[in-house]
């Protein structure tokens, strides 16, 4: 998954446009470190204007509730201006639940929803692909 999203982010910047790959995990925290020193709005505007930006791992943890509130306002300012990829290891029909408060979980997967492509990879991962193989004696 991060690898298809990673060449598409490639392909993206190949075309001009500007690009970011982070995990959902390190831009929640760089949101919130953000809030505390008093540059929420601006580190939102910024990552409004990026072009195409690829969240990995979303869902992989569980969210607390001011992460799962600075998600809704990251994808309500990119809704239908930018590019949003989301890489998950969760089926988008557990997502509601996974994101455990019903109100924040509808808007976040509207946002998402109403405008995608999904693309459901199956086999194994191209890490293991990659991976070393063992030495043959």
């Amino acid at each position: 998954k991060s690898f298809v999203a990673s060449a598409l982010a490639e392909a993206a910047c190949r075309h001009g446009l500007r690009a970011l790959f982070v995990r959902v995990p390190r831009i929640v925290e760089e949101i919130a470190v953000a809030r505390v020193s008093g540059a929420y709005a601006s580190t939102l505007a910024k990552i409004a204007r990026i072009d195409v930006i690829v969240l990995d791992d979303f869902l992989l943890a569980p969210m607390a509730e001011t992460e799962r509130r600075d998600l809704l306002e990251l994808l309500e300012d990119r809704y239908s201006r930018a590019s949003t990829i989301i890489t998950s290891q969760m089926s988008t029909k557990t997502w509601h639940e996974a994101l455990n408060d019903p109100t924040i979980a509808d808007a976040i997967c509207d946002r998402v929803m109403h405008n995608a492509h999904f693309i459901q990879l199956q086999g194994p991962s191209m890490r293991q692909k990659k991976g070393l193989k063992p030495a043959k004696h």
